[in-house]
């Protein structure tokens, strides 16, 4: 099956071209430009805007129930056939959790901490957003498992900008 893959907004032509993928997530702050890369369709690229903060703040836009939900659809409607690539800004933040996201709701009966391992395993930078990973253990009804998953990886290392990686669902 192929994997989805996750790199910052400043990789997105390279790790598509590489990987040959075939959709695309990107999540990222309102009004930051984005080329999709022509070998990605514009029905197969799903456009999240938001902030990348855990508490809602003045004037940012956190991510919502509506965000999550549109993501967990996005990522089950994907037809596995190529990768799936998704990314933020620095690769580090929201990326991370929309792939762990969508690794978890593509597989249902694998145990959330075993997805948070090889995510953490793939990339000693992921640092997944809390709250989309909490509105997504909500949506996915795993009473927490989630957030405690993510939680027992703790940060990830600091950096700029997360290398690409790949996380298989």
């Amino acid at each position: 099956m192929p994997e989805i893959h996750v790199c910052a907004l400043s990789r997105v032509p390279e790790v598509a071209a590489r990987t040959g993928a075939r959709a695309l997530v990107t999540l990222i702050n309102s009004g930051t430009p984005v080329t999709r890369p022509a070998s990605i369709a514009a029905d197969r690229h799903l456009h999240l805007h938001f902030n990348d903060i855990a508490e809602p703040q003045p004037g940012l836009v956190p991510p919502s129930a509506l965000h999550v939900e549109a993501l967990i659809a996005f990522a089950r409607d994907w037809d596995r056939e190529a990768p799936l690539l998704v990314h933020c800004f620095a690769g580090v933040s929201r990326s991370t959790a929309a792939a762990y996201v969508a690794a978890c709701a593509l597989a249902p009966l694998r145990d959330p901490a075993e997805i948070a391992a090889e995510l953490r395993r793939a990339s000693p930078t992921a640092t997944p957003n809390p709250r989309v990973v909490a509105l997504a253990d909500s949506a996915l009804g795993r009473k927490g498992a989630m957030i405690r998953a993510i939680h027992a990886i703790g940060r990830g290392e600091e950096c700029l900008e997360g290398e690409p990686f790949a996380l298989r669902p």
